[in-house]
């Protein structure tokens, strides 16, 4: 399931890297000042060159990779409120790995939108980003993290169980 997850945001990945590379290379090129930094009502606030555009890719990148180096580290040790054994640590990682991959997907989406309103703005002259977009994908971010935390407790106490029940059938 996990390098199915992977996939899209590889994909957004690549994404964000084209319309980068179109915005600054194709035909509709861009002004020679497009807004770098918007304020809380998603006014621009500050201006540059359109070579910063560059910046969100590659932050992107580095927080793709960074993300993927850390969720591929084989941890013996979780802080869940679940007991971590030998029977439940598998399907921790799985779901551990998942949820990142999620994440990272989320982040990326995020970068897009940025980088799609900064282009579409410099192109139109019109600059604006919806103020709420990123408490939208904070609260994204926060309920996959929510539901992979009740995943994971419910299945690793569920897998605790079965060894339980199991030992208890095996001693009578």
């Amino acid at each position: 399931m996990r390098k199915t997850i992977e996939v899209p945001g590889l994909v957004v990945l690549g994404y964000l890297f084209w319309i980068t590379y179109w915005a600054l290379n194709g035909p509709d090129r861009l002004p020679d000042r497009v807004p770098t930094h918007f304020d809380i009502t998603g006014r621009p606030n500050a201006w540059g060159s359109p070579g910063v555009l560059w910046i969100l890719p590659v932050v992107g990148l580095g927080l793709y990779l960074l993300m993927t180096a850390l969720a591929s580290i084989q941890f013996r040790t979780f802080n869940l409120p679940v007991r971590v054994t030998e029977i439940n640590l598998p399907f921790i990682q799985q779901k551990t790995r998942e949820m990142v991959a999620l994440i990272k997907m989320e982040i990326l989406c995020l970068f897009v939108y940025i980088q799609s309103g900064i282009i579409n703005g410099a192109r139109i002259g019109a600059f604006r980003l919806s103020p709420g977009i990123v408490p939208v994908f904070m609260a994204a971010i926060f309920a996959t993290l929510g539901i992979y935390m009740v995943v994971i407790i419910r299945g690793a106490r569920a897998r605790a169980e079965t060894v339980a029940t199991t030992e208890y059938v095996r001693n009578d």
